[in-house]
Parts: structure tokens; C-alpha cells; sequence
């Protein structure tokens, strides 16, 4: 019997003890915790309303080239041997935004272009050419028996001026081009040169070399072409800045 009393007496114990811990529990819980302080200096955000620089002038960090030709940097300005090639930044899709480009022709009048909407990061240099848009470089189309279609701010053989406005070289020539959704307009030292959307009507192609048409998307890689050691242009600034109040 006295065995079974201790048996019983530590039964008791241990029943106590768990009940008495659940107890403390319970009036733990109802504890307020204290708030966690947060750095707000750490998580201050970024004002994106400003412009962020593509090209940093040092080096080509961001950059990839595809095609024949290459890219390299000099003096803080983007140059170019060869093509026809492409440099695209490898970082994000762009739209949305505003694209600024500041350059000039090496000499009176060069070729190059300013590629926005490439669906998918190019592999070679065609892809772009036929499923982006060109933002052409070109200020005399009619040397290479072109049109119009084909000036410096269009939208390569798809658009027509709506005003010319581009500067000879050694010139400096600024150009921003807005992708707000389906829409893209070019403006050229300061004057809008192109506004197009997405289902206006184009011209059929004239030539093998122009792009394929049809619609493009709303987002895409953007790349820097370089046409050829016979039409070189440098490139001394690119940036974007996203549009007021439009979200992805």
C-alpha cells in the first residue's frame, strides 16, 4: 500500500506542476509586447521621379553586346567599331517611362538607332530589328535611297515627321522617347518629332531590311545599335525615369 501512495503522491506532483506552467502561460500571453522599432532612415525609399542613369560613362557595366561590331567606352562617351550589332541593357524590361539619349554623329551624318519593346532578351542582332521598334539615328534617309520613314526620331520605316529637327554632326542632340502604354512619342531637341500608338496604320515595307510589322509589347529590353565603322555615333548620357503615377 505504501508503494502505491508514492506512485499516487508523484502522480499528484506532476499534474500540479503542468497545470501551474499552463497557468503562467495563459498570464504571459496576455502580455502587451513592445513594438519593433524600425530604422525609417533604412527603409526610405528611392524618389523614383528622378532620372537613373543607364550608361555610368566608366565602363559598360549592364551592357551586352549582340551581333557583329562592339562597343567600348572613351573619353565618357559611348563609341562603337563595326556592326551591324547591338548593346542592350541586360538589367530589366523598360515601359511606362521615358528614355533620354544625348549624342551626335561623328561626322556630318551617321546611322544608328535607339531600340525600345524587344520582347525577349536578343540572341543576335535581327530579332530586335524586326519585333522592337528602331527609334531611327538618320538624318538623310535619301543618301540610302529611303524616305521620311526613315529620319532621325521615327519609328524605323513605320512613322512619318512630324517635324525635323535633327542636328548635324559634331552637334549634340537630345532625344527622349516615352513609352506610356500602347503609346510612343519621340521628342527631338525639344520639339515632338513622332506620336504613335499601338493599331495606328503603317506603310507596308518597302525593303527586306525593314522590321516586321505588327504589335510590340508594352514592356521591353531597350539596346543601342551600331550600324557600321562608316556611320558612328557617340552616345554621352542614357536614362530613364518612369512616368508619373503608372505602375507595371
Amino acid at each position: 500500500m505504501k508503494k502505491r501512495s508514492l506512485i499516487t503522491l508523484i502522480l499528484c506532483l506532476v499534474l500540479l506542476s503542468v497545470f501551474v506552467s499552463n497557468q503562467a502561460v495563459a498570464r504571459m500571453s496576455k502580455v502587451t509586447k513592445p513594438p519593433i522599432q524600425v530604422d525609417k532612415s533604412a527603409t526610405s525609399k528611392v524618389d523614383m521621379t528622378q532620372w537613373r542613369a543607364l550608361f555610368n560613362g566608366k565602363d559598360l557595366t549592364g551592357w551586352k553586346q549582340v551581333g557583329p561590331g562592339s562597343h567600348y567606352v572613351e573619353d565618357g562617351l559611348l563609341k562603337s567599331h563595326g556592326g551591324m550589332g547591338l548593346l542592350y541593357w541586360t538589367g530589366e524590361k523598360f515601359g511606362n517611362c521615358t528614355i533620354r539619349v544625348t549624342f551626335r554623329m561623328r561626322d556630318k551624318n551617321s546611322n544608328s538607332g535607339v531600340f525600345i519593346r524587344i520582347p525577349i532578351e536578343p540572341r543576335e542582332e535581327w530579332m530586335p530589328v524586326n519585333y522592337g521598334y528602331e527609334v531611327q539615328i538618320d538624318n538623310n534617309p535619301e543618301l540610302s535611297n529611303e524616305d521620311d520613314y526613315h529620319y532621325t526620331g521615327m519609328l524605323y520605316s513605320l512613322t512619318k515627321p512630324l517635324a525635323k529637327t535633327g542636328k548635324p554632326g559634331p552637334e549634340w542632340n537630345t532625344m527622349e522617347i516615352t513609352l506610356d502604354g500602347p503609346r510612343t512619342i519621340v521628342v527631338l531637341n525639344g520639339v515632338k518629332v513622332t506620336d504613335f500608338k499601338e493599331g495606328d496604320p503603317v506603310p507596308e515595307r518597302k525593303f527586306d531590311f525593314e522590321p516586321f510589322r505588327g504589335p510590340r509589347p508594352l514592356y521591353g529590353f531597350m539596346g543601342l545599335q551600331n550600324h557600321g565603322d562608316n556611320d558612328v555615333v557617340f552616345f554621352k548620357e542614357v536614362v530613364v525615369k518612369p512616368l508619373y503615377n503608372k505602375a507595371k
